[in-house]
């Protein structure tokens, strides 16, 4: 509940600083004392739309404060906490309004957008009044107020998760539906590139280590033709050993026929042939080797070239073509196992949707029952106010093609004014009057469900008679036995049924006549409350009649 409203600087209110309790309070005064002020700076500290002109003439800005004492497991606390917003004891909401128009918003002292003011602020107090559209018009609000008088939210937000489970199946039953189709569209593609990639069976490194055998084969092609021409030179008819051979045998016999002439040249040329007959076997053996097989060679560069072929055909590096095989036949085989997985989700499309209808149903037949209780909780109310001849209905239209997360009904709240008139939304057929008394008698039926904590109701005892505003007050009293009730009220009757009585007065903030006038609002005591029943009842003169009917009034005695 709402347990401080301080106000500073908005229309005729320069400071004013209100403790409320529980129960019922009413706020009473002269028309023009400034109630509606006071309203219109509750609303903005729950995120109304702000206005320069609230600011007091002559100010730069105004400044409204609401502190609301609400349990821990309240659902403005968790709203807090999901948006990030400390919630720790009291909820501080505070605005802050500019002369030239501009607002800011915080709660807990923390800057927050007015919109999300606005949002937290709705669960914590509901403003209502004759022309109030709010707890009326939503058809979704319906709805929700119904499966709260019914105990059916608990229900209500399970069949929410069987609608998202259903969505995200038929979610995940298109998305397979897609991929099988695009597959099935690629199927000869697939069936023919699985086949030439398991042909090449690329392995994984095997680019560079073909790559390293042609470049060493290469160089050995290169090395192994100037070995031959070497073993050519020594071994072929070019040869110079036989020339130099037979040379050595001519000077051997002539070196007798001149001794010491020629021994030294003939030992030179043995060892030059020695020589050239060590380098002649050291040829052979290199040429062995560096033996070399061009048919090898071929067969490698073909090899190479084919991995590199489909490297540029599947646009990948060759290193990520064993990969893409193996996502290939994966994707052959999702295609073959496409059939059987498209009938296991469809399965579980069709077992999602009939959980859900089948709890839909049953949610269905709890609120037209709920709907008929409802129906009677609130036409019991109705006579005393006054609303004898009317009827309310509380109408459930169902219908499971139009599901949502919140079931297949439409709930709408229809009212009948008068016998022989046609029923319809209670919005269009009821009268202002009419309509804050409907109000009255669904809130009193609803009690604390579907309720915010704190609950205002401005004048909506206005235009009726004593009985009526009678049966109010007892209504009210009745409501704030569950929920904090704040009433502006122009009826004695209402206010002599309240806990805390606050009188709104308007004088002037100086000593001159011609200073700026303000707004105050103060607590009564039991005298001073008496008084200003009385001057409900009496007008401009209190008489002593008018005394003593207040005091009848306050005495329970009406």
């Amino acid at each position: 509940m709402i347990v401080q409203l301080s106000i500073r600087d908005i229309v005729l209110i320069e400071r004013l600083e209100l403790h409320l309790g529980g129960g019922l309070s009413v706020l009473t005064g002269e028309t023009g004392a400034g109630k509606s002020i006071l309203l219109d700076s509750l609303s903005l500290a729950l995120g109304a739309r702000g206005d320069g002109g609230l600011v007091r003439h002559g100010q730069d800005s105004g400044q409204v404060i609401a502190v609301f004492d609400v349990p821990m497991n309240h659902p403005a606390r968790l709203f807090l906490r999901e948006s990030g917003l400390d919630d720790e004891g009291d909820l501080i909401f505070r605005r802050m309004q500019s002369a030239d128009g501009r607002t800011r918003a915080f709660i807990n002292d923390q800057s927050v957008s007015v919109q999300m003011m606005k949002q937290a602020g709705r669960m914590l107090v509901e403003i209502h009044g004759q022309h109030d559209e709010r707890a009326l018009v939503d058809i979704d609000g319906h709805r929700r107020l119904l499966d709260a008088f019914g105990g059916l939210t608990g229900e209500a937000d399970a069949l929410g998760g069987l609608y998202r489970g259903w969505k995200d199946a038929q979610k995940r039953l298109k998305q397979h539906r897609a991929r099988v189709e695009e597959a099935a569209r690629e199927a000869d593609y697939l069936r023919a590139s699985v086949e030439e990639l398991q042909g090449l069976a690329p392995i994984d490194g095997e680019e560079d280590e073909l790559a390293e055998q042609r470049a060493t084969m290469m160089k050995s092609e290169r090395i192994a033709g100037d070995i031959s021409e070497a073993l050519e030179f020594l071994n072929g008819n070019g040869s110079p050993v036989p020339m130099i051979a037979s040379l050595v045998r001519r000077l051997e016999r002539k070196s007798h026929e001149a001794p010491g002439l020629l021994e030294d040249t003939v030992n030179f040329l043995d060892s030059a042939l020695d020589q050239l007959s060590s380098a002649q076997m050291e040829v052979e053996a290199a040429l062995e080797r560096a033996a070399f097989d061009p048919h090898e060679l071929e067969r490698v560069e073909e090899r190479l070239f084919a991995l590199r072929g489909a490297s540029r055909k599947y646009s990948v590096p060759v290193s990520e073509l064993p990969a893409l095989a193996e996502r290939m036949v994966a994707d052959l085989d999702e295609l073959d196992a496409g059939e059987a997985r498209l009938q296991a989700l469809t399965a579980e499309v069709d077992a999602a949707e009939k959980a859900y209808l089948e709890a839909a149903e049953a949610l269905s037949s709890k609120r037209k029952k709920a709907a008929g209780q409802l129906d009677k909780a609130v036409m019991g109310e109705l006579p005393a106010l006054k609303l004898e001849r009317a009827r309310f209905n509380a109408v459930v239209g169902s219908d499971s093609s139009a599901a949502t997360a919140d079931g297949i009904d439409t709930v709408s709240f229809q009212v009948q004014t008068n016998p022989g008139t046609r029923p319809g939304p209670i919005m269009k057929v009821a009268s202002g009057g009419e309509l804050s008394r409907f109000l009255l008698a669904l809130k009193v039926a609803l009690a604390d469900k579907g309720s915010a904590p704190t609950l205002v109701f401005d004048e909506i005892d206005t235009g009726v008679g004593g009985a009526v505003a009678d049966a109010i007050g007892q209504r009210l009293k009745r409501l704030a036995e569950k929920v904090q009730v704040l009433s502006v009220t122009h009826a004695p009757q209402v206010a002599a049924r309240a806990q805390g009585h606050f009188l709104i007065s308007k004088a002037s903030a100086g000593k001159s006549k011609d200073d700026a006038v303000a707004t105050n609002v103060s607590v009564i005591g039991p005298d001073e409350r008496q008084e200003e029943i009385a001057r409900m009842l009496a007008g401009a003169k209190v008489t002593a009649e008018a005394r003593a009917a207040a005091a009848k009034l306050l005495s329970g005695d009406s």
